[in-house]
């Protein structure tokens, strides 16, 4: 399957979040349901992995990979904590909105810091991705 089958899916998913998310807050405190969402996710991850028969390869993870992988899971576990916060308060299609300005920052970042080519095309869109979070957000 190409990879923008994949992304298309990830979307899918993580609009499903925001829904059942602000379902799910409307009368819990929103760092208990992403520490419980968190343990439903690593549990289910976990049962695909053994299911897929991934954890042969657990000894392939070289330290600098080990150590970006926890990075990311902290930086993942911030977003959504400040995430589900925010859709606590705030209207989902305002939140989900702001939350996809995160197209502007990896594409500066994947710039700055992975050597991806900047292209006027990739800029254009990332402005357009800013100019729809803020007509989501008003």
């Amino acid at each position: 399957m190409h990879w923008s089958v994949y992304a298309l899916l990830s979307a899918v998913f993580a609009a499903l979040v925001a829904i059942f998310g602000k379902i799910g807050l409307r009368e819990v405190d929103s760092t208990l349901a992403t520490t419980v969402r968190s343990i439903v996710m690593a549990l289910f991850l976990v049962a695909v992995s053994f299911g897929l028969g991934k954890f042969a390869f657990l000894g392939t993870i070289t330290n600098k990979a080990l150590i970006f992988i926890i990075l990311s899971g902290i930086a993942g576990a911030l977003s959504w904590l400040f995430y589900f916060f925010a859709i606590k308060f705030g209207p989902v299609t305002g939140v989900v909105g702001i939350d996809k300005t995160s197209v502007i920052f990896a594409f500066v970042l994947a710039v700055l810091f992975l050597s991806e080519a900047f292209t006027w095309t990739k800029a254009l869109g990332a402005v357009l991705v800013g100019a729809g979070a803020l007509l989501m957000a008003l």
